[in-house]
């Protein structure tokens, strides 16, 4: 093999090597992080923090949300890796966060009211 040919095939592996590693991130903002939490808990942003965020292939995101009163949740989320979004064109959606609070001080239960029925009881609303 020539030197030239050789380092055309070592250029191309490397750039293909490179580009399927850049393509395993997940590509959410911590500003998109933050509000699909808001709403899987329940409050504002800027009322918790996001910690021990770890990422997975695939695009799963996990991590904890802790917020200003004490509480603690434990949330995932599957945000569309670079790899994803390049072969859909920028077509594939982030989802919601996930989120389930943890023992200890959480988000209160809502109080029963006259407006309670089956489905919200069987939904642990009330």
């Amino acid at each position: 093999m020539t030197s030239c040919k050789l380092h055309r095939t070592c250029l191309g592996a490397t750039l293909l090597i490179a580009l399927g590693l850049s393509g395993c991130a997940a590509t959410i903002s911590q500003e998109g992080l933050e509000q699909r939490t808001s709403v899987a808990i329940g409050r504002q942003v800027g009322a918790f923090t996001i910690t021990h965020k770890s990422e997975e292939t695939g695009g799963r995101i996990n991590y904890t949300a802790k917020t200003t009163d004490g509480a603690t949740y434990q949330c995932y989320m599957y945000s569309a890796t670079g790899f994803q979004k390049a072969m859909s064109f920028g077509q594939t959606p982030n989802s919601d966060a996930i989120c389930t609070p943890m023992a200890g001080k959480a988000a209160a239960p809502a109080a029963a009211s006259a407006s309670c029925n089956a489905l919200s009881k069987a939904a642990g609303k009330c």
